[in-house]
């Protein structure tokens, strides 16, 4: 709240009366005070009619040209008018005076509070209400305005796993054209597009003509706000170009414009769109929008201040400005997450290699903090966050999963023979594999290898109707985690029909997850136990439970069959990668006709991880070499 300062000369103007005939003194205080309330009442709107208004000097003063001086005097304050209530009348002779108590509401929140003397004089035609500038405020004269002058917070930043900061201030140079210094606006237009499509392929420059052609000539027309390091590649080609003009400044910024933005999220203006839902904000305030920035935004914007200022014009068109009072601005906070630049930068250049929406999480097996969450859509102005909250179906990445279930429940063991047709045919509905033939019975841990669909098909009854859910549970999917951002976790169906069943195995049917939900179960195997994954610490998320052991021994054995996928499956190409042995499973997830799905899931040491490649058939020729150039990148 604001103090309440007025001039000591203001306070002295309240008269103490005394000595005055107590009947004759009410009688004046009511009806002086019935004239103050009038105009109060009138103050907000402008309604002033009826209220009588005198001069300091005594004249009468039109009730129209005092609520336009008012409005005038408000300045930026006007569309929130005050709340107002008088104080206590005290007359003498023919004066009354009294203070009014002045509550103003200020746009963004907070409220400045003050108290302003006021007079009223009796005359012939009673009492009537002393009209000066001064009323609005004791420190205001004829011409002034108050205006709002908004103190801006320090945003705090996004920290990674190390506390160094990923999204903080960072120097930008904003590119404009001014009309009046512009000699051939076709060939401008072209020459700036041509040099900025090299730093960003997304530019589009289609209406900057009928911009520039709509601009006031000395208008700063913005064309597109560079990163420095984008701005000096190309420097050289658009400041000399006539018409081309420059603002230096800063912006909350990742890395670089792709990094993890689809978590990051961005930082710009307020939109009309933020302005409407959120009081504290006024126009031109930097908020977070998408990912942790808008999760987070107001605890990392902190609290915008303000200064209450009056304008006063000076000589030579100046204006001179005195602060009345003011907000202190609070500094926002960081936001602490296990995010590490290494693994992150890794899985986007991994990613890049294939141009479809692709996502990778990567989590560190030891205490499940995320490392790395990266999306191949960070190029759209608001990306969709597919590695956290995609819902899609796991295909065979899940048999880990329902193998987990069988080995823990004794079903079977790493050399019970199993069966592995060509076809299965289930409920009249056929069942397939990615290869051809029939391989007859093979050992389980060969049908994990090779990603055997027939043989988790003709196992599936073994779980009964929720063994399957019973083991994804065990592994994390479908929990109620805690990574501080919107996340799916998974969803594997009970019950069901033994068609469903045996499309649960393989990870078809109804069965749900996003690429974090088979990161995390992953770890989990990596680890020999559940453990919530953790992404945001600071502020920190409700305690995580104890690790959750699983089987011992089935875990053992499972960690052998997705060994054996890597030395002698489908997860083949990753043997010669550089530093410890890598485990995994490869998936195809069928998701309508000729749209497939391409998955792989694996650890290599401490650092478990999921792949997912959207319409990107076969995880072995797609999800694996992308696999591949991620373990070879971390290995340097």
């Amino acid at each position: 709240m604001y103090g309440n300062r007025v001039r000591a000369a203001a306070l002295t103007a309240v008269l103490l009366i005394a000595g005055m005939a107590a009947a004759g003194c009410s009688s004046d205080e009511d009806d002086a005070k019935q004239v103050l309330e009038e105009f109060l009442a009138g103050w907000p709107t402008g309604a002033l009619d009826g209220v009588p208004l005198v001069s300091p000097t005594g004249e009468p003063v039109p009730t129209a040209e005092v609520a336009e001086a008012i409005a005038g005097l408000s300045g930026e304050l006007a569309e929130q008018p005050p709340a107002l209530a008088a104080g206590e009348v005290e007359v003498s002779d023919a004066v009354a005076s009294t203070e009014i108590i002045v509550d103003w509401p200020l746009p963004g929140g907070g409220t400045w509070s003050y108290r302003s003397p006021v007079r009223l004089t009796n005359g012939d035609g009673g009492w009537r209400m002393i009209w000066e500038p001064a009323v609005v405020h004791p420190e205001l004269i004829e011409g002034d305005e108050l205006e709002l002058r908004r103190l801006a917070s320090t945003r705090g930043g996004i920290l990674d796993g190390a506390g160094q900061p990923l999204v903080t201030a960072r120097e930008v140079v904003e590119v404009g054209i001014e009309p009046r210094r512009v000699t051939d606006l076709e060939q401008l237009v072209a020459d700036v597009e041509s040099a900025l499509r090299t730093v960003d392929s997304r530019l589009d420059l289609a209406d900057l003509p009928e911009q520039v052609e709509a601009a006031e000539p000395a208008a700063f027309v913005s064309v597109i706000t560079l990163r420095r390091e984008d701005y000096d590649q190309v420097r050289d080609q658009i400041q000399p170009l006539p018409g081309t003009v420059f603002r230096e400044g800063e912006r909350q910024l990742a890395p670089s414009r792709t990094f993890a933005q689809a978590l990051l999220g961005t930082v710009s203006e307020a939109s009309a769109e933020d302005l409407a839902g959120n009081p504290a904000l006024v126009a031109g305030d930097q908020v977070g929008h998408g990912g942790l920035a808008q999760r987070y935004d107001e605890q990392l914007r902190g609290v915008t201040g303000q200064a209450v200022v009056i304008a006063r014009p000076a000589p030579e068109d100046e204006v001179t400005e005195i602060e009345l009072d003011r907000i202190e601005p609070v500094p926002g906070t960081d936001l602490a997450t296990t995010l590490d630049v290494a693994v992150q930068r890794a899985a986007e250049r991994a990613l890049s290699a294939d141009d479809r929406p692709a996502a990778l999480v990567a989590i560190r097996v030891e205490d499940g903090a995320v490392l790395a969450v990266a999306n191949t859509e960070g190029e759209q102005a608001h990306p969709v966050n597919l590695a956290l909250t995609g819902a899609v179906a796991p295909g065979s990445t899940f048999k880990l999963v329902t193998a987990y279930g069988l080995l823990a429940a004794g079903e079977v063991q790493l050399d019970t023979p199993v069966p592995c047709p060509a076809e299965l045919s289930v409920e009249g509905f056929r069942i397939g594999n990615a290869f051809d033939g029939d391989r007859g019975e093979i050992p389980f841990r060969q049908a994990v290898a090779v990603s055997c669909n027939t043989a988790f098909a003709s196992l599936a009854p073994r779980l009964g109707e929720d063994g399957i859910a019973t083991a994804g549970g065990a592994l994390g999917l479908g929990g109620d985690w805690q990574l501080g951002i919107d996340t799916f976790t998974g969803s594997v169906p009970t019950g069901g029909s033994e068609l469903d069943r045996a499309q649960a195995s393989y990870g078809q049917g109804d069965t749900q997850v996003s690429p974090a939900a088979m990161a995390a179960a992953t770890a989990a195997v990596a680890r020999g136990a559940w453990l919530p994954p953790t992404l945001v610490v600071d502020p920190a998320a409700p305690p995580a439970p104890e690790p959750a052991p699983l089987a011992e021994a089935a875990v053992a054995d499972l960690r052998e069959a997705l060994r054996a996928v890597v030395t002698d499956g489908t997860g083949s190409a990753l043997q010669g990668v550089p530093g410890g042995d890598v485990y995994g499973k490869t998936g195809t997830a069928e998701a309508g006709e000729d749209v497939a799905h391409a998955w792989f899931v694996g650890w290599q040491d401490d650092l478990a991880f999921a792949i997912f490649v959207e319409d990107g058939g076969g995880g072995s020729g797609t999800a694996v070499p992308l696999a591949e150039r991620f373990l070879r990148d971390l290995a340097g």
